[in-house]
């Protein structure tokens, strides 16, 4: 490890704040810098900023592009009309800088990239790899994750992230770099021919697509909408397709502006509550419907109602439902629901907004978490024609409505949403008196997850032992629920009263899903992109209040087993 760090403290390619913050450095901060690798996953990189091999910096990064470049030649080896890499980045601390020594460390291999000049949000990105035909992308991003954070997402040429298969060819690459502080990358200036800017025409069409998913552009748009992007790439393009659409949105000023430190913000996660505060003040004021916020790189959209006087947050699930519901029934009744049909949600998704589709006989298929799951299947029936893509969405916020994008776009939920609510508005309903009527109609589930945070190298190890644990000593009873079912989706077996067989159509993740007698359902797994371990929660009962006691009951269960 020390060899390491002297190795990097007196490296001439080190920039001068790097060196000082190596200077800097306690013992044990040492041990956490050079102690270890900063993980390149299924999801791509992510990682605290800081110096050493264990941190995001410019050294990293161009690590972790020359892992790209092997997968991009063989791309542009086997398709010659595909050309370059797109490259995008969001509001953090370094972005613009990962990105623009990301393009010059292609440039160093030959490879042409297509930069934007500011920043943009992560379904523009997907949108941009499509329409230049590019071999691939790349995103500097670390989405909802603390200003602590930033990180790198590579795209193939689909718009997609790289699924397992393609990820492993890139994090073999990575792995054979010997000495990162070898990796020589030649001014940005001289390397100019190859970085080009993205024409401003590609946002337009973005937007253009964006505005044509409108299913009732003719609905009484008569309804305020507060916007907030939490500081990041949500602006100004969720308000331009907004306003451009015909909504009255009032953005929350002192959150628009592109802050890496978020100052202004308790949190740039749209799936915690205090990330709204703000918003609600303002909401307030205005007397607004409905309040949207959008996470950093927006591809994840929250949205809190006003209803009988008071602001509730909706959660992701409970969003999709609604959306599930305003989309059928809309295509419904305009005679546009093709047979066939399919909806895309992940393993760890809700049953509710299930339900709902297929009260209009409308199939859904599950994936594993990552949006590339469920991208990899939109590419999939668009080759084959065996199934019609209608929506793709994620408990955790995320919603793709049509498939010019390939990864979670809150550009287009926003605009949905607001078109639903808009719609209920006119019917005097409030998106909650939809989903009151859903739970009704499909019963009462009580959806929502909980999280360990285990930092560092330690927390890493804490994170293995307690899925160890869970596989060596199978859990029978969760509250007061049998488990009648489990699936390990790493073995990839289902077990049932002892009998084993084989989980299909899935590829290997480390995830436990327990199925609970009354139909309720309980997930573990580590989170790709957080040091956290992440436990989902479907609990169904015959009333609200009744569900959310079994829920009380099943995660004390969790909760002693992993202590």
């Amino acid at each position: 490890m020390n060899h390491r760090y002297e190795a990097w403290k007196t490296h001439a390619v080190l920039d001068s704040h790097t060196q000082s913050q190596l200077l800097n450095l306690t013992p044990s901060e040492i041990e956490e810098c050079f102690g270890a690798h900063v993980e390149f996953g299924t999801a791509g990189m992510r990682g605290l900023l800081g110096p050493g091999p264990n941190r995001l910096n410019l050294v990293t990064i161009r690590k972790a592009t020359v892992g790209f470049v092997s997968y991009i030649k063989r791309i542009q080896e086997d398709d010659e009309s595909l050309s370059g890499v797109a490259i995008a980045y969001d509001n953090r601390t370094m972005s613009r800088e990962f990105a623009y020594e990301s393009a010059a460390t292609l440039a160093s291999y030959g490879i042409t990239s297509y930069v934007y000049e500011s920043l943009r949000s992560t379904p523009q990105l997907s949108f941009t790899v499509r329409e230049l035909k590019c071999a691939g992308g790349i995103m500097i991003t670390a989405s909802h994750n603390p200003k602590e954070y930033n990180g790198f997402k590579v795209y193939d040429k689909t718009g997609c992230q790289l699924v397992p298969k393609d990820i492993d060819q890139v994090i073999k690459a990575i792995g054979n770099i010997q000495d990162e502080l070898a990796i020589v990358v030649a001014d940005h200036h001289y390397l100019s021919p190859l970085i080009r800017k993205v024409d401003p025409s590609v946002d337009k069409l973005y937007q253009k697509k964006v505005i044509d998913i409108a299913l009732r552009p003719e609905v009484n748009k008569d309804i305020k909408i507060v916007f907030t992007s939490v500081h990041g790439a949500g602006y100004p393009v969720v308000p331009d397709v907004l306003t451009t659409s015909g909504y009255h949105v009032i953005n929350v000023e002192d959150q628009i502006i592109h802050d890496p430190l978020f100052s202004n913000t308790k949190s740039p996660n749209p799936e915690e509550a205090i990330a709204y505060e703000r918003a609600i003040e303002v909401g307030l004021e205005h007397d607004a419907h409905i309040l949207l916020c959008t996470d950093p790189d927006a591809d994840r959209m929250g949205v809190v109602v006003k209803h009988q006087g008071n602001y509730q947050l909706l959660s992701g699930n409970q969003t999709g439902a609604i959306i599930i519901e305003y989309l059928l029934s809309t295509l419904k009744e305009k005679h546009l629901l093709k047979e066939k049909s399919v909806i895309f949600n992940t393993i760890v998704t809700s049953d509710l907004p299930e339900k709902v589709a297929e009260h209009y006989g409308v199939e859904v298929e599950k994936t594993l978490t990552g949006f590339k799951f469920i991208g990899e299947k939109i590419e999939e029936y668009s080759k084959t024609k065996e199934k019609h893509f209608v929506l793709g969405f994620e408990e955790s916020y995320g919603y793709l409505v049509e498939s010019f994008v390939r990864d979670k776009d809150a550009v287009q939920a926003c605009l949905l949403l607001a078109e639903a609510a808009a719609y209920y508005a006119s019917k005097q309903q409030t998106l909650v008196d939809v989903l009151d009527m859903l739970t009704k109609r499909h019963g009462y589930y009580y959806d929502t997850q909980t999280s360990l945070t285990l930092k560092g190298i330690e927390g890493s190890a804490k994170i293995k032992a307690i899925m160890k644990g869970l596989r060596d000593h199978p859990l029978t009873h969760i509250g007061p629920l049998k488990v009648i079912k489990q699936q390990d989706y790493d073995s990839l077996i289902e077990t049932i009263d002892g009998v084993k067989t084989p989980l299909k159509g899935f590829v290997n993740a480390d995830v436990l899903k327990y199925f609970l007698e009354n139909g309720s359902w309980v997930a573990v797994r580590p989170s790709g992109t957080e040091p956290k371990c992440k436990f989902y929660y479907c609990v169904k009962g015959d009333t609200q209040r009744e569900a959310e006691e079994l829920f009380e009951q099943c995660q004390s269960t969790m909760a002693s087993v992993v202590s």
